[in-house]
């Protein structure tokens, strides 16, 4: 399992350093003139990334180094980002929210569930403990409601009316909230507001992505049902797990449970090593600093004449004096403080 994340990780990196090679040329490309070509390019782009992506994922779901999945964290951020872009650009040039890459496929020798887009699995794992959190606050609402509810001694009679007076109240509230909802739209209508067209937009837009989902989920069901019909398919209610999935199965929560404990080890260390190396080298650090800072002012007097003002804290305070600067922004910034000097000397010697 582990050179298998291994092999999937170095198969992506090169791919990756492959892509982005041919977006970031040496030399810049010519123009594309050619809309079908041009899209072409794009949608090239677009499944090759979409590969990288389902690699990454899994990798990232597999792998336990704790620094080694904050790498590919990154990465899958970046790549799904980039996957948004060019699904954005092949929007906009072909005017159509669906397209038809069937040569890609061909050239790439890929089928067309290569083309779906899994929801990364980290999605739900990261936010496992406010789904938890969320089902015990659910548990206790619904415990405190039984322990109000119905007394035993209530009548059927009783019960029913009382469920029918609630039903009747739901339903009054559902209508209200109809009508005002109405009322609202209608007004919208009449006042043709300037964000109206925007809202529609964003409505239509919406109810196409609902509606596509919806059909095609039904068309998959129908699909498998009709192939269960047909004998071409097993029933999935019997059908008996592989050996080898459920070893594969046991491998991949064992190594979700290695993650949440090598990660609660790494913050532990993070927090060790702070305070080992604050309470050990913070004196030295500190020493070094003001020793560095009184170097520089001393240089700078000898080059200027006189001591420089403190940088304010607004522009960086001391973190100034430690950057980084080449010899010709030290020769920039040496100059500029002789001119001043030369100004400030000018006006003083013309007072006198």
């Amino acid at each position: 399992m582990n050179h298998s994340k291994n092999v999937l990780w170095a198969d992506a990196q090169l791919e990756l350093s492959r892509l982005l090679t041919e977006e970031l040329p040496a030399e810049p490309l010519r123009p594309e003139k050619d809309r079908v070509v041009f899209f072409q390019r794009l949608a090239m782009l677009y499944v090759r990334y979409i590969q990288i992506f389902r690699q990454l994922e899994t990798v990232y779901d597999q792998v336990v180094h704790p620094q080694k999945r904050r790498v590919i964290r990154a990465i899958v951020d970046g790549v799904m980002g980039r996957v948004l872009e060019l699904k954005n650009e092949m929007v906009e040039k072909e005017f159509s929210e669906y397209h038809y890459m069937d040569d890609v496929l061909h050239d790439l020798k890929l089928l067309p569930t290569d083309l779906e887009i899994p929801i990364p699995r980290y999605f739900i794992s990261e936010r496992n403990k406010e789904l938890q959190e969320r089902k015990a606050m659910l548990t206790e609402i619904l415990k405190m409601v039984e322990d109000t509810g119905i007394p035993e001694d209530m009548s059927q009679e009783e019960a029913i009316k009382i469920i029918q007076v609630l039903e009747r109240a739901r339903q009054g509230r559902q209508r209200a909230k109809l009508n005002v909802e109405s009322r609202n739209m209608n007004r919208m209508y009449r006042t043709k507001d300037p964000g109206t067209a925007e809202i529609e937009l964003a409505s239509v837009c919406i109810q196409k992505v609902w509606r596509g989902y919806i059909q095609r989920k039904r068309a998959k069901i129908d699909r498998e049902e009709e192939m269960i019909f047909l004998g071409m398919v097993m029933d999935p209610k019997y059908q008996v797990p592989h050996p080898t999935e459920i070893a594969a199965q046991a491998s991949a929560d064992l190594s979700r449970t290695k993650q949440e404990e090598y990660e609660e080890d790494y913050l532990k260390s993070v927090v060790a090593v702070t305070n080992q190396i604050r309470d050990l080298e913070a004196h030295d650090m500190s020493k070094t600093m003001k020793e560095q800072i009184r170097q520089w002012f001393i240089e700078c007097r000898d080059a200027t004449g006189s001591f420089p003002d403190y940088p304010d804290e607004e522009d960086g305070g001391s973190l100034l004096i430690f950057a980084e600067k080449d010899p010709q922004q030290v020769k920039y910034t040496l100059n500029q403080s002789m001119i001043i000097l030369h100004k400030l000397f000018c006006s003083l010697q013309t007072m006198d």
